[in-house]
Protein backbone atom coordinates (compact mmCIF):
# COMPACT_ATOMS: atom_id res chain seq x y z
CA UNK A 1 0.00 0.00 0.00
CA UNK A 2 2.95 2.48 0.82
CA UNK A 3 4.59 1.52 -2.59
CA UNK A 4 1.64 2.09 -4.14
CA UNK A 5 1.64 5.83 -2.47
CA UNK A 6 5.11 6.56 -3.32
CA UNK A 7 4.28 5.73 -6.73
CA UNK A 8 1.39 7.65 -6.94
CA UNK A 9 2.87 10.92 -6.04
CA UNK A 10 6.23 10.18 -6.88
CA UNK A 11 8.44 11.28 -3.90
CA UNK A 12 11.82 10.46 -5.18
CA UNK A 13 11.42 12.71 -8.25
CA UNK A 14 10.63 15.68 -6.27
CA UNK A 15 13.49 18.41 -6.66
CA UNK A 16 13.08 21.51 -3.84
CA UNK A 17 13.17 24.78 -5.74
CA UNK A 18 16.32 26.36 -5.64
CA UNK A 19 15.75 29.47 -3.33
CA UNK A 20 17.61 32.75 -4.91
CA UNK A 21 20.08 34.14 -2.92
CA UNK A 22 21.98 37.24 -2.58
CA UNK A 23 24.92 38.31 -4.30
CA UNK A 24 27.37 40.92 -3.77
CA UNK A 25 29.47 41.74 -6.58
CA UNK A 26 32.84 43.95 -5.84
CA UNK A 27 35.36 45.34 -8.34
CA UNK A 28 38.52 45.39 -7.24
CA UNK A 29 40.00 43.91 -4.05
CA UNK A 30 42.22 46.80 -2.92
CA UNK A 31 42.02 48.20 0.68
CA UNK A 32 39.02 50.09 0.07
CA UNK A 33 37.38 46.99 -1.63
CA UNK A 34 38.64 44.05 0.83
CA UNK A 35 37.68 45.83 3.64
CA UNK A 36 33.88 46.28 2.15
CA UNK A 37 33.98 42.44 1.68
CA UNK A 38 34.59 42.17 5.20
CA UNK A 39 32.25 44.84 6.33
CA UNK A 40 29.53 42.80 4.19
CA UNK A 41 30.38 39.84 5.37
CA UNK A 42 30.33 40.85 9.50
CA UNK A 43 27.07 42.56 9.05
CA UNK A 44 25.63 39.60 7.04
CA UNK A 45 24.54 41.32 4.05
CA UNK A 46 24.61 39.04 1.32
CA UNK A 47 25.19 35.28 0.97
CA UNK A 48 27.74 35.34 -1.41
CA UNK A 49 30.55 38.04 -1.78
CA UNK A 50 32.18 37.93 -5.64
CA UNK A 51 35.47 40.10 -5.91
CA UNK A 52 36.95 40.86 -9.15
CA UNK A 53 40.53 42.34 -9.17
CA UNK A 54 43.51 42.35 -11.82
CA UNK A 55 45.69 40.61 -9.62
CA UNK A 56 44.68 37.22 -9.83
CA UNK A 57 47.16 36.44 -6.90
CA UNK A 58 46.09 39.36 -4.64
CA UNK A 59 42.31 38.40 -4.90
CA UNK A 60 43.12 34.64 -4.20
CA UNK A 61 44.84 35.40 -1.60
CA UNK A 62 41.73 38.06 -0.13
CA UNK A 63 39.04 35.50 -0.79
CA UNK A 64 41.19 32.89 1.55
CA UNK A 65 41.68 35.17 4.01
CA UNK A 66 38.07 36.15 4.29
CA UNK A 67 36.71 32.50 4.14
CA UNK A 68 39.03 31.60 6.62
CA UNK A 69 37.21 33.37 9.05
CA UNK A 70 33.20 32.40 8.17
CA UNK A 71 32.84 30.61 11.11
CA UNK A 72 32.98 33.59 12.36
CA UNK A 73 29.97 35.57 10.62
CA UNK A 74 26.78 35.32 9.72
CA UNK A 75 27.05 31.88 6.66
CA UNK A 76 28.44 33.21 3.07
CA UNK A 77 30.33 32.40 0.79
CA UNK A 78 33.40 34.25 -0.98
CA UNK A 79 34.55 34.19 -4.47
CA UNK A 80 36.99 35.69 -6.29
CA UNK A 81 38.67 35.86 -9.94
CA UNK A 82 40.54 37.87 -12.52
CA UNK A 83 37.48 36.94 -14.86
CA UNK A 84 34.22 39.11 -14.88
CA UNK A 85 32.81 36.27 -15.07
CA UNK A 86 32.80 35.77 -11.21
CA UNK A 87 30.41 38.53 -10.89
CA UNK A 88 27.90 37.18 -13.23
CA UNK A 89 23.99 37.75 -11.77
CA UNK A 90 25.25 39.99 -9.20
CA UNK A 91 22.24 41.68 -7.74
CA UNK A 92 24.66 44.79 -6.52
CA UNK A 93 28.01 45.78 -7.56
CA UNK A 94 30.32 47.90 -6.04
CA UNK A 95 32.94 49.50 -7.98
CA UNK A 96 35.87 50.54 -5.98
CA UNK A 97 38.76 50.20 -8.01
CA UNK A 98 40.78 53.17 -9.24
CA UNK A 99 43.47 55.18 -9.52
CA UNK A 100 45.11 55.56 -5.76
CA UNK A 101 45.44 58.99 -4.09
CA UNK A 102 48.10 60.16 -3.23
CA UNK A 103 49.01 62.82 0.10
CA UNK A 104 48.20 66.34 -0.99
CA UNK A 105 46.09 65.41 -4.47
CA UNK A 106 42.40 66.16 -4.66
CA UNK A 107 39.88 63.85 -5.70
CA UNK A 108 39.48 65.36 -8.75
CA UNK A 109 42.81 64.86 -10.20
CA UNK A 110 42.08 61.12 -10.22
CA UNK A 111 39.40 61.72 -12.48
CA UNK A 112 41.59 60.75 -16.02
CA UNK A 113 42.76 57.67 -14.82
CA UNK A 114 39.62 56.51 -13.29
CA UNK A 115 37.32 57.06 -16.00
CA UNK A 116 39.69 55.30 -18.44
CA UNK A 117 39.75 52.14 -15.73
CA UNK A 118 35.92 52.26 -15.66
CA UNK A 119 35.87 52.98 -19.72
CA UNK A 120 37.77 49.40 -19.76
CA UNK A 121 36.45 47.40 -16.73
CA UNK A 122 32.93 48.42 -16.82
CA UNK A 123 30.87 47.24 -20.04
CA UNK A 124 32.24 43.71 -19.70
CA UNK A 125 30.08 43.70 -15.98
CA UNK A 126 27.06 45.05 -17.44
CA UNK A 127 27.11 42.75 -19.96
CA UNK A 128 27.34 39.65 -17.16
CA UNK A 129 25.36 41.49 -14.62
CA UNK A 130 23.37 43.38 -16.50
CA UNK A 131 20.16 43.81 -13.31
CA UNK A 132 22.85 44.56 -10.64
CA UNK A 133 22.37 48.21 -9.01
CA UNK A 134 25.67 49.34 -9.57
CA UNK A 135 27.38 52.17 -6.91
CA UNK A 136 30.42 53.88 -7.71
CA UNK A 137 32.60 54.11 -5.00
CA UNK A 138 35.77 55.42 -6.85
CA UNK A 139 37.22 59.15 -6.60
CA UNK A 140 36.19 61.59 -7.62
CA UNK A 141 32.56 59.56 -7.60
CA UNK A 142 30.54 62.56 -8.65
CA UNK A 143 32.13 62.88 -12.11
CA UNK A 144 32.96 58.80 -12.50
CA UNK A 145 28.88 58.12 -11.69
CA UNK A 146 28.49 60.76 -14.21
CA UNK A 147 30.92 59.23 -16.92
CA UNK A 148 30.06 55.40 -16.06
CA UNK A 149 26.40 56.39 -16.77
CA UNK A 150 27.33 57.68 -20.24
CA UNK A 151 29.83 54.33 -20.85
CA UNK A 152 27.35 51.28 -19.26
CA UNK A 153 23.87 53.26 -20.96
CA UNK A 154 22.37 51.98 -17.89
CA UNK A 155 19.48 54.24 -16.55
CA UNK A 156 19.81 56.68 -13.42
CA UNK A 157 18.17 54.46 -11.14
CA UNK A 158 20.97 51.89 -11.45
CA UNK A 159 24.00 53.10 -11.27
CA UNK A 160 24.75 55.86 -8.85
CA UNK A 161 27.70 56.72 -6.66
CA UNK A 162 28.18 56.59 -2.38
CA UNK A 163 28.58 60.32 -2.80
CA UNK A 164 28.28 61.92 0.41
CA UNK A 165 27.07 58.85 2.55
CA UNK A 166 30.53 58.83 4.49
CA UNK A 167 30.64 62.90 5.03
CA UNK A 168 27.35 63.19 6.45
CA UNK A 169 28.52 60.06 8.82
CA UNK A 170 31.86 62.35 9.57
CA UNK A 171 29.57 65.22 9.82
CA UNK A 172 27.26 63.47 12.55
CA UNK A 173 30.29 62.32 14.79
CA UNK A 174 31.92 65.69 14.92
CA UNK A 175 28.30 67.03 15.91
CA UNK A 176 27.62 64.32 18.50
CA UNK A 177 31.18 65.23 20.07
CA UNK A 178 30.13 68.42 20.37
CA UNK A 179 27.01 68.21 21.93
CA UNK A 180 27.72 65.54 23.81
CA UNK A 181 24.57 63.34 23.18
CA UNK A 182 24.75 60.10 20.60
CA UNK A 183 25.91 60.29 17.21
CA UNK A 184 22.74 57.92 16.59
CA UNK A 185 20.17 61.15 17.55
CA UNK A 186 22.09 63.30 15.36
CA UNK A 187 20.48 64.21 11.78
CA UNK A 188 22.19 65.91 9.10
CA UNK A 189 23.03 65.94 5.68
CA UNK A 190 26.51 66.73 3.64
CA UNK A 191 25.23 67.55 0.21
CA UNK A 192 26.91 68.25 -3.39
CA UNK A 193 30.21 67.24 -4.23
CA UNK A 194 32.24 64.47 -2.47
CA UNK A 195 34.75 66.71 -2.03
CA UNK A 196 36.47 70.14 -1.61
CA UNK A 197 33.07 72.09 -2.42
CA UNK A 198 30.22 69.88 -0.62
CA UNK A 199 28.80 71.76 2.09
CA UNK A 200 26.33 70.52 5.23
CA UNK A 201 22.40 71.48 5.31
CA UNK A 202 22.50 73.45 8.32
CA UNK A 203 19.19 74.66 7.85
CA UNK A 204 17.54 70.54 7.89
CA UNK A 205 19.71 69.57 10.75
CA UNK A 206 18.29 68.31 14.08
CA UNK A 207 19.90 67.16 17.39
CA UNK A 208 16.69 64.68 18.65
CA UNK A 209 13.79 66.89 17.36
CA UNK A 210 15.77 70.19 17.99
CA UNK A 211 16.75 71.75 15.47
CA UNK A 212 20.44 72.82 15.02
CA UNK A 213 20.34 76.23 14.97
CA UNK A 214 18.06 76.40 17.22
CA UNK A 215 20.35 74.06 19.99
CA UNK A 216 21.95 76.00 23.42
CA UNK A 217 24.10 73.72 24.89
CA UNK A 218 23.69 71.35 27.37
CA UNK A 219 26.43 71.31 30.42
CA UNK A 220 29.28 72.22 29.40
CA UNK A 221 28.88 71.88 25.46
CA UNK A 222 28.21 74.89 23.93
CA UNK A 223 25.94 76.14 21.51
CA UNK A 224 27.00 75.51 17.51
CA UNK A 225 27.81 78.78 16.70
CA UNK A 226 28.81 80.16 13.30
CA UNK A 227 32.45 79.56 13.94
CA UNK A 228 31.39 76.16 15.55
CA UNK A 229 29.54 74.93 12.44
CA UNK A 230 32.52 76.50 9.44
CA UNK A 231 35.09 74.56 11.97
CA UNK A 232 33.39 71.30 11.72
CA UNK A 233 32.87 71.87 7.45
CA UNK A 234 36.24 72.63 7.24
CA UNK A 235 37.43 69.45 8.97
CA UNK A 236 34.63 67.08 7.06
CA UNK A 237 36.72 68.16 3.86
CA UNK A 238 39.68 67.91 5.43
CA UNK A 239 39.88 64.56 7.24
CA UNK A 240 40.56 62.52 4.04
CA UNK A 241 43.63 64.47 3.06
CA UNK A 242 44.65 64.15 6.94
CA UNK A 243 44.19 60.25 7.07
CA UNK A 244 45.83 59.63 3.41
CA UNK A 245 48.80 61.25 4.97
CA UNK A 246 48.82 59.12 7.88
CA UNK A 247 48.19 55.65 6.75
CA UNK A 248 48.01 55.60 3.59
CA UNK A 249 44.15 55.57 3.00
CA UNK A 250 40.69 55.36 3.96
CA UNK A 251 39.04 51.85 4.15
CA UNK A 252 37.09 51.45 7.25
CA UNK A 253 34.47 53.99 7.62
CA UNK A 254 33.83 54.00 3.66
CA UNK A 255 33.54 50.26 3.91
CA UNK A 256 30.69 50.90 6.36
CA UNK A 257 29.38 53.41 4.60
CA UNK A 258 29.42 51.24 1.49
CA UNK A 259 27.46 48.12 3.72
CA UNK A 260 24.84 50.07 4.67
CA UNK A 261 24.45 51.27 1.14
CA UNK A 262 24.58 47.46 0.04
CA UNK A 263 22.22 46.66 2.93
CA UNK A 264 19.40 49.01 1.65
CA UNK A 265 19.04 48.16 -1.92
CA UNK A 266 19.58 44.33 -0.92
CA UNK A 267 16.76 44.44 1.76
CA UNK A 268 14.84 46.84 0.19
CA UNK A 269 14.71 49.08 2.87
CA UNK A 270 13.85 52.63 1.14
CA UNK A 271 16.49 54.21 3.01
CA UNK A 272 17.19 57.95 3.29
CA UNK A 273 20.54 58.48 2.13
CA UNK A 274 22.71 61.31 0.38
CA UNK A 275 24.06 59.34 -2.79
CA UNK A 276 25.12 60.73 -5.66
CA UNK A 277 23.11 60.78 -8.90
CA UNK A 278 22.16 62.04 -11.80
CA UNK A 279 19.78 65.16 -11.05
CA UNK A 280 17.01 65.96 -13.33
CA UNK A 281 15.86 69.91 -12.15
CA UNK A 282 16.39 68.94 -8.60
CA UNK A 283 16.05 72.56 -7.47
CA UNK A 284 17.17 74.48 -10.66
CA UNK A 285 19.90 71.79 -11.11
CA UNK A 286 20.40 69.07 -13.99
CA UNK A 287 22.81 66.87 -16.05
CA UNK A 288 24.87 66.52 -13.15
CA UNK A 289 25.72 64.03 -10.48
CA UNK A 290 25.51 65.22 -6.76
CA UNK A 291 24.82 64.43 -3.27
CA UNK A 292 21.25 65.33 -2.06
CA UNK A 293 19.18 63.22 0.23
CA UNK A 294 17.60 60.07 -1.60
CA UNK A 295 15.55 56.88 -0.99
CA UNK A 296 17.63 54.05 -1.88
CA UNK A 297 15.57 50.89 -1.88
CA UNK A 298 15.69 47.77 -4.40
CA UNK A 299 15.29 49.29 -7.58
CA UNK A 300 18.66 51.68 -7.02
CA UNK A 301 17.71 55.35 -6.34
CA UNK A 302 14.16 56.41 -6.46
CA UNK A 303 13.09 60.14 -5.28
CA UNK A 304 14.98 63.02 -3.98
CA UNK A 305 14.04 64.76 -0.95
CA UNK A 306 13.66 68.92 -1.60
CA UNK A 307 14.95 69.25 1.65
CA UNK A 308 14.86 73.14 2.92
CA UNK A 309 17.46 75.05 2.24
CA UNK A 310 18.71 78.55 2.85
CA UNK A 311 19.68 80.71 0.12
CA UNK A 312 23.58 80.47 0.90
CA UNK A 313 23.08 76.48 0.78
CA UNK A 314 21.03 76.36 -2.27
CA UNK A 315 23.87 78.79 -3.71
CA UNK A 316 26.87 76.84 -2.27
CA UNK A 317 25.12 73.68 -4.00
CA UNK A 318 24.72 75.06 -7.42
CA UNK A 319 28.54 76.00 -6.79
CA UNK A 320 29.07 72.78 -6.27
CA UNK A 321 27.29 71.27 -9.29
CA UNK A 322 29.36 73.87 -11.80
CA UNK A 323 32.73 72.67 -10.40
CA UNK A 324 31.65 68.71 -10.90
CA UNK A 325 30.31 69.75 -14.33
CA UNK A 326 33.04 71.81 -15.09
CA UNK A 327 35.37 68.80 -15.02
CA UNK A 328 33.48 65.98 -16.49
CA UNK A 329 33.41 68.65 -19.54
CA UNK A 330 37.13 68.40 -19.55
CA UNK A 331 36.82 64.62 -20.16
CA UNK A 332 34.31 64.85 -22.51
CA UNK A 333 31.18 64.32 -20.67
Amino acid sequence: MADAIDDELDLGSVVPPQRRTSKLGIVGAGAVGSTMAYAALMRGAARTVALLDVNKQKVEAEVLDLSHGIQFMSMAEVVGSDDVSVLADCDIVVFTAGAKQRPGQSRLDLAEATIALVRNVLPGIVEVAPNATYVMVTNPVDVVTYAALQISGLPPQQLFGSGTVLDSSRLRYLIARHTGVAVQNVHAYVAGEHGDSELPLWSSASIGSVPLLEWDGIGENGPLTREVRDAMAREVVESAYRIIEGKGATNYAIALAGSRIIEAVLKDEKRILPVSSLLTDYLGISDVCLSVPTIVGARGVAERLAVPMSSDELTGLRRSAEAVRSVARRFGF
